[in-house]
């Protein structure tokens, strides 16, 4: 099916919700409700900061459901109450990383209570819509208060914007304002739905109706990720395989064991990699075992690379190891589709 569909359906267990982005008849984003309650990213806590970790540069901020690690603890006072937001996922056995600088967010505005001033998205070029949207959005403002306008605003009615950008407001002040008590889960996670439209373009259809995954074949492409093996045209392949500490990617070219089709099959793979990761939901450090190639191909896949991520999430290239392996950093924005999602 061409074109842009937003399938939302329920997880098999009737513990939460699951939506997938669909683009021209290909699943390209997945996001599903954790089954179990806990620490996930964007949640925003009160918590109770211990004592500095010596030699770790941070301290543990005590949650109601766990701890949270906080790195940037200086002048943090231990025991006094602390506003944090969970960054992103952590490694297993570890406290997840929080933050000090609060983000509320919605699909139009951003509120900063930590970054004051209005900042609009880079991506509306227009001077008079962005002036219109500032005109709107400006006024809602107290001294002192943050804003950012998002991409998803350019062409969107004003009314619409300014509810948004209100509601965020509102929401950051009553937050900001709430520092007495106990360790407490003060603004959680949206369920999958929710993030679907905060965060994802405007499709064409929307189909929330029971059975929306399987109408759209998304099961099938669940039930692929559950092989670490990734075709890549050609009798070339690429197994994505995570372990402990890192997620392990080794490519393969098949038969075509030439240069050139070294380089293709590198190409190749590191096109497909983002997708693969997002729907996997993988990250952390990840180490590529690239076909077998020379030192002057480097730039070549390291512009491919940049290409190929840009939109996605943080993603970055720490280097190359005296191997020749590829090294990259990845935000983990979601838990592993295996544990999420069991088979």
């Amino acid at each position: 099916m061409k074109g842009r569909v937003i399938a939302i359906d329920q997880r098999p267990d009737g513990q939460g919700s699951m939506a997938a982005l669909i683009e021209d008849g290909i699943v390209e984003d997945l996001i599903i409700d954790p089954a179990a309650p806990g620490i996930h990213p964007g949640q925003i806590w009160r918590g109770q900061p211990d004592r500095p970790m010596k030699g770790m540069g941070g301290l543990m901020v005590r949650l109601d459901a766990g701890n949270g690690f906080l790195k940037e603890g200086k002048g943090v006072a231990p025991g006094e109450p602390l506003l944090v937001q969970v960054s992103t996922h952590a490694e297993p056995g570890k406290a997840p990383p929080v933050t000090r600088r609060l983000l509320f967010k919605s699909r139009y505005a951003i509120a900063t209570p930590m970054a004051p001033g209005l900042n609009i998205s880079r991506s509306i070029r227009d001077p008079e819509e962005r002036d219109v949207l500032e005109a709107a959005v400006a006024p809602l403002m107290q001294p002192g208060e943050g804003m950012i306008i998002r991409t998803a605003a350019r062409g969107v009615v004003l009314e619409d914007v300014a509810e948004d950008a209100a509601a965020m407001l509102e929401l950051s002040r009553a937050v900001m304002a709430d520092l007495t008590g106990p360790p407490e889960l003060l603004v959680d996670t949206p369920d999958a739905g929710m993030l679907a439209w905060r965060d994802w373009p405007e499709p064409d259809i929307l189909d929330d109706a029971p059975g929306a995954f399987e109408r759209h074949n998304v099961w099938d492409t669940i039930d692929g990720l559950r092989s670490p093996r990734v075709p890549l045209g050609q009798g070339a392949y690429m197994f994505i395989e995570p372990v402990r500490a890192l997620v392990a990617v080794d490519v393969n070219t098949g038969k075509d064991m030439s240069p050139a089709g070294s380089l293709t099959t590198n190409i190749a793979a590191l096109r497909a990699l983002p997708r693969q990761l997002r729907l996997r939901g993988l990250g952390g450090q990840i180490v590529l075992d690239l076909a077998p190639m020379t030192k002057r191909d480097r730039p070549q896949l390291e512009s491919t690379l940049k290409s190929a991520f840009r939109g996605d999430v943080e993603t970055s290239l720490a280097g190359w190891t005296p191997l020749g392996h590829m090294e990259l950093l990845r935000k983990r924005e979601r838990l592993p589709l295996a544990e999420v999602l069991p088979a």
